[in-house]
C-alpha cells in the first residue's frame, strides 16, 4: 500500500482544516496519552510520598551529565545517586571508573528502565539500582554523592547529608543548587549547571558561622 509523502499530507491538511471539534479531539487525545504515562509509569512511585518530597521525573541532559562528571573528575571510589531516575548518571559514573556505582530510586518503573539501559549498554550486574527511599539510605560510607532533585527536597536533604557523610565526601547537585550551601566548584551554564560541595569545608564554614553568632 502506498504511503502519502509529506507534501501530500500537508496538502490534505490544508484542504481539510481542523474545526474547533477536531482541535478539541486532538487536545483531549494528547492529554490522555500524557495522563496514561503519568498514571502507569510515574505515579506508582509517588503514592506514599508526601507532596513536598515528590520529584517529577526529568532525565538529565547530556550536558548535565558531562558537567557532573567534570566535577567528579579526579575522585575515586563509589558513587551514590539519590533519586537516580533512568540511571544515566550511575551508568556514566561506572564508565569513568567509579565502583560501586549505585542508584537509589523509589519508583519501580524507573528502576526497571535503569536496569534495561544498563543491560543494553552491556553493564548489567556491574551497576546497581535499588528501589529504596533515599531518606532511609545509610550514607555514612559514601564518598561521592550525586543528586538531581527539586529545591524543596534539597533543603530538607541538607541535614541528612551533613549528619551522615564523612568529611572527605563530595556532593554534586545538578539542575538546582543547595540553597544554604556555598559550592566548592560550579560547572556549566543555565539549566545545565552543576554544583559541587566539599563536606569538610561546609562543616567548617557552618562551625564558624555558629561561633560568630554565639559571640555577637
Amino acid at each position: 500500500m502506498d504511503t502519502d509523502g509529506p507534501d501530500e499530507l500537508l496538502s490534505e491538511f490544508r484542504e481539510n482544516r481542523l474545526g474547533v471539534w477536531g482541535i478539541l479531539q486532538v487536545t483531549a487525545g494528547t492529554g490522555l496519552v500524557v495522563y496514561g504515562m503519568w498514571a502507569g509509569i510515574l505515579m506508582p512511585g509517588f503514592r506514599k510520598v508526601p507532596l513536598k518530597l515528590q520529584v517529577p521525573y526529568l532525565p538529565a541532559s547530556r550536558a548535565q551529565v558531562r558537567n557532573v562528571m567534570t566535577l567528579l573528575h579526579g575522585r575515586s571510589g563509589g558513587v551514590a545517586d539519590l533519586g537516580s531516575g533512568d540511571g544515566r548518571i550511575v551508568l556514566e559514573a561506572y564508565k569513568t571508573g567509579f565502583s560501586p556505582a549505585i542508584g537509589y530510586e523509589l519508583n519501580p518503573w524507573l528502576v526497571r528502565l535503569a536496569n534495561f539501559h544498563a543491560w543494553r549498554a552491556g553493564y548489567s550486574g556491574k551497576v546497581f539500582y535499588r528501589r529504596e527511599d533515599l531518606w532511609k539510605v545509610d550514607l555514612s560510607e559514601c564518598k561521592n554523592v550525586t543528586v538531581f532533585l527539586a529545591p524543596s527536597v534539597l533543603s530538607l536533604l541538607e541535614e541528612k547529608l551533613l549528619a551522615e557523610l564523612p568529611d572527605d565526601a563530595l556532593v554534586v547537585a545538578g539542575r538546582f543548587p543547595f540553597r544554604d550551601w556555598t559550592p566548592f566548584r560550579v560547572e556549566g551554564e543555565g539549566v545545565d549547571r552543576a554544583w559541587s560541595y566539599n563536606m569538610q569545608a561546609l562543616r567548617q564554614h557552618i562551625s564558624r558561622v555558629d561561633k560568630n553568632s554565639l559571640e555577637s
